[in-house]
């Protein structure tokens, strides 16, 4: 009989010892993260070629900016495609009637998603036959990359974003 109690008091003893380790195991794992997610880099978006806190606070100025551009012109990537010797960035701004514009002003940043290492900034470009042409810039890593512009013909601005890859000939509009 003695036996019995002493059976039932060990299995009794079991739960607080399980719960405690869940306790100390679910607290570990928490540690980690924290230790693990601190050691990653992490980048600021720059869709909008500032940080996020300045386009955030800037969201309806921007969104108000792109319609005004809108309504008066149009942008387009007309790049070949990417590679990794030798990439010439290019892009046509013509006004609704399908004129060119040959007094933009385009700021472009050929960048690695969420990776700021391998960023190249191109201002000057060249303006012939309706087309700004960037001069030819070699990118180190094969893969996707974001092509950001920053487009001003007289008081109005755009931003003009794409994906584009050395792998792929397209690119596409983000």
């Amino acid at each position: 009989m003695q036996e019995g109690r002493d059976l039932k008091k060990n299995k009794g003893l079991i739960w607080p010892y399980a719960i405690g380790t869940s306790i100390v195991l679910v607290f570990g794992a928490c540690v980690a993260t924290v230790i693990i997610t601190s050691t990653l880099p992490v980048e600021k978006s720059d869709t909008y070629m500032m940080g996020y806190h300045e386009a955030d606070a800037k969201a309806n100025e921007l969104i108000e900016a792109r319609i005004a551009f809108d309504k008066k012109y149009k942008i387009e990537y007309v790049t070949d495609g990417l590679s990794l010797d030798s990439s010439v960035v290019k892009y046509k701004v013509s006004d609704l009637n399908s004129q060119a514009v040959a007094n933009a002003k385009i700021e472009v940043v050929v960048t690695r998603p969420n990776n700021h290492k391998h960023d190249q900034t191109l201002k000057s470009s060249n303006y012939e036959n309706g087309v700004y042409t960037f001069p030819a810039i070699k990118l180190p890593v094969e893969g996707r990359w974001d092509i950001m512009a920053k487009v001003n013909v007289g008081d109005v601005q755009r931003f003009y974003n794409v994906k584009a890859d050395t792998r792929a000939k397209g690119a596409y509009e983000y």
